[in-house]
């Protein structure tokens, strides 16, 4: 029998307000990568069962690609979510072990979700799209929702579906995006670029510095215009600025092909090698 409405909307508000630390704005989505990984082993096998042994690697190999920059080694950055999320009420384990410690886990632990939630998520087709849409578009922006989706196996396309009442968020600014693009002179503050048709931009995107889902506000001076390309590369880390508005590679290690400022040059640099940074350019009221 199908989950009653309501029952479908608790699962949905669980789900999509876990409980998350931040510090200095900074974003932690270990809690809902671990529950974007236990959604598609359910999809996919009709359990959320999840040993610690598989989420050891994959979880961490999660964190890794889509966390903030960390020290922490990676079986104990897989550790925090797995052992902590049993306090949000939705996520049990086999057996009790203590918070954040790896080696207990080691002993065979498997965790799942908690019983009703994983029976009321198996209840109605289509809820573990529902869940898993409001999961990364509460804590995670529209560039990089979709690579998540498919690390976790589960089908990019599910973020244009979607019939159930969504769970209430904070609202976006409508005016915003226009506001920024024009403060920026309709150009990309890395690049340069202003592809318009008929004045309109095109490829060009207003991005927030300190991201919407971990309260960016939608202010002038949380704003750059990027084109599609350094908006993704900026999203995922691989793109920064420093505090004089240097523009600097992330530390993520992966190598990334950025034009240069002229716009002739391509830049093949690995990340944290090569010619020093570029300042971006000011918008073009002067404010930053």
């Amino acid at each position: 029998m199908a989950a009653p409405e309501a029952e479908v909307r608790e699962v949905l508000e669980q789900l999509a307000t876990l409980r998350q630390q931040q510090q200095d704005g900074r974003r932690s989505p270990h809690k809902p990568l671990l529950v974007l990984l236990a959604l598609s082993r359910l999809a996919a096998g009709g359990s959320s069962e999840l040993p610690w042994d598989v989420a050891e690697q994959e979880l961490a190999d999660l964190l890794e690609e889509f966390g903030p920059p960390s020290r922490t080694g990676r079986a104990q950055s897989a550790a925090y979510p797995f052992t902590r999320l049993r306090s949000d009420g939705v996520w049990t384990l086999d057996r009790d072990v203590p918070m954040d410690k790896v080696g207990p886990l080691r002993a065979g632990v498997t965790g799942r979700f908690e019983a009703s939630l994983e029976a009321a998520l198996r209840s109605r087709p289509g809820l573990v799209d529902d869940v898993a849409r409001g999961l990364v578009e509460a804590h995670l922006p529209a560039t990089v929702a979709p690579d998540v989706l498919v690390a976790v196996g589960l089908d990019p396309e599910l973020l244009h579906g979607g019939t159930s009442e969504p769970v209430a968020k904070r609202q976006r600014s409508s005016s915003w995006p226009a506001q920024v693009l024009e403060a920026w002179d309709r150009q990309c503050a890395f690049c340069g670029f202003d592809g318009q048709v008929g004045g309109v931009p095109v490829g060009l995107e207003a991005a927030h510095i300190r991201w919407f889902t971990v309260d960016g506000p939608d202010e002038l001076d949380n704003g750059l215009a990027l084109c599609s390309l350094h908006h993704k590369l900026f999203d995922r880390g691989v793109l920064g600025l420093d505090d004089d508005l240097t523009l600097a590679l992330g530390p993520r290690p992966a190598a990334v092909a950025v034009w240069s400022r002229d716009g002739h040059e391509p830049d093949h640099s690995e990340a944290g090698v090569g010619d020093p940074p570029r300042r971006a350019r000011q918008p073009a009221d002067g404010s930053h």
